[in-house]
């Protein structure tokens, strides 16, 4: 066995013992050769497998208000700063939100999420979404409710769980270093503000970033461990889908395999928590998708996501079984 082959089965055994790994323990996972790569993805299997068994989770989201951003990151297709020709609309009606939450149901998914744009919600609109989640609620009992609203107080964020919210989305992005360059309309400081206000609210924290803006692979690894430091349940993991008329339209796609390493060393980093791969699986990983859940990953979303399109749900629902998964 080769020394990165040990180093793989070294940091494997402890985390199987319950022992976590640290930044430079993680590093040298970094520079590991295309053919150390399987063994990497066998092992980070294992710990999923330990921890978190063969169990997928299935999130549906909906673009409950789009377009019309005052914000200005870098990727997204809702910014006003952009040209993408999306669908702009105001924030639906707490009856619409129940309708698209039957839908979700309908796709067999137990999460559904509901995504604003813009920075933060009006009063108004709050009072909205807390109706809504209390008719989906009443509802579809056992659907786990979700949203993603922007920066919220801790006085908000008691109101959505009082309502039924179980979890909330505010992704990082990026690590701190990086941000900057994703966004200068808000700071890193605001969204870490944000998580520490739903953690205190007694919400499940759903937080993550997007790979290919631009990051090096260092940066990826930085962003793992502020995701360990402030202890979020779910780690979202996008890869970017570059959208014509954003201000990445013209990056290029990591190849398949360097994300995949960054989901199984994400596996190591986080090996009791949810690992959920997002936006643009479909784009950036073709026909490697079904490795996503070698690699550590253990739970997707299914359906679509907020202006592009996703998999045929029949078809992940298909990859899923032919694995030897459960939904």
């Amino acid at each position: 066995m080769g020394m990165m082959r040990k180093l793989i089965k070294g940091i494997t055994k402890r985390i199987l013992q319950g022992l976590e790994i640290s930044f430079n323990d993680a590093q040298p996972l970094l520079s590991l050769r295309p053919n150390d790569l399987d063994f990497l993805f066998e092992n980070a299997n294992s710990i999923r497998e330990r921890f978190r068994g063969n169990r997928v989770g299935l999130c549906s989201i909906t673009n409950a208000k789009s377009g019309g951003c005052l914000e200005d990151c870098a990727f997204c297709s809702q910014s006003n700063f952009h040209h993408t020709n999306i669908k702009t609309y105001p924030l639906i009606t707490p009856k619409g939100m129940l309708g698209r939450a039957k839908k979700a149901c309908e796709t067999k998914a137990h999460r559904f999420c509901l995504v604003t744009s813009g920075c933060s919600l009006t009063e108004d609109e709050l009072d909205n979404i807390c109706f809504g989640l209390n008719l989906i609620k009443n509802k579809f009992p056992d659907l786990k409710l979700d949203a993603s609203l922007g920066v919220i107080s801790l006085e908000d964020a008691k109101k959505l769980k009082q309502a039924g919210l179980s979890r909330y989305n505010h992704n990082l992005e990026a690590c701190e270093e990086f941000f900057p360059k994703v966004c200068t309309t808000h700071t890193f400081s605001a969204r870490k503000r944000t998580i520490l206000n739903l953690k205190k609210a007694g919400l499940e924290v759903c937080c993550g970033g997007i790979f290919g803006l631009g990051e090096s692979e260092i940066e990826r690894l930085k962003l793992g461990f502020i995701l360990k430091e402030l202890d979020v349940d779910c780690i979202p993991l996008n890869f970017l889908n570059p959208i014509p008329g954003t201000r990445l339209e013209n990056n290029l796609k990591p190849k398949p395999l360097e994300l995949l390493k960054m989901v199984a060393i994400y596996r190591f980093i986080h090996p009791k928590k949810e690992i959920k791969i997002c936006g643009g699986r479909e784009n950036n990983l073709k026909r490697s998708q079904a490795m996503i859940f070698k690699a550590g990953a253990d739970s997707i979303i299914i359906g679509g996501y907020l202006t592009t399109r996703g998999n045929p749900v029949e078809k992940d629902l298909e990859m899923i079984k032919s694995l030897g998964l459960e939904v």
